[in-house]
């Protein structure tokens, strides 16, 4: 597992108070279903650290892995008018990261302007999230997700309020 992209967590994870111990599953877990059956987890319990690109400046939305995000209630909640998914190259450009592999904090300080983090992920005793690969999580409490990310918790999901 010795990548280098775990290493930069770790080490990033580190500073911020958080001790990132990443396990790999050479089956891949790439989606939050292949790494809820991989770790043995509900789906819902699984972060994904998805970029948007809102009015040009990248975006991170932390949902709960069986959620989808609602582009129109994040562009609200940011307050851009025009909000889309972030292109694979613009992912990297702002968290150093692969789609696939984007854990939610530990990125390179002021490329990611704001983070949002679904509340359903607050409902777990335990949350996965990536440890940089797209093989590799690590397990941490969503107290410890909200305060390693700067999140703010605002539900931007398509079910959100019905």
């Amino acid at each position: 597992m010795g990548s280098s992209a775990v290493e930069r967590l770790t080490a990033r994870a580190a500073a911020l108070g958080v001790v990132v111990t990443a396990t790999e599953f050479p089956e891949g877990t790439r989606t939050a279903s292949d790494a809820a059956a991989a770790v043995g987890c509900p789906v819902g319990a699984i972060v994904k650290s998805l970029v948007f690109v809102a009015d040009g400046r990248p975006v991170l939305a932390l949902t709960a892995g069986a959620n989808r995000v609602d582009e129109a209630r994040l562009a609200d909640a940011v307050g851009a008018q025009d909000v889309r998914r972030a292109t694979a190259d613009e992912v990297r450009a702002a968290t150093g990261f692969a789609i696939g592999g984007t854990p939610p904090f530990g990125h390179p300080a002021g490329h990611v302007t704001d983070v949002l983090l679904d509340p359903a992920l607050l409902e777990q005793p335990q949350v996965w999230a990536a440890a940089g690969t797209p093989t590799t999580v690590f397990p941490l409490t969503p107290e410890a997700l909200v305060a390693a990310s700067g999140a703010r918790v605002v539900d931007v999901t398509e079910d959100a309020g019905r």
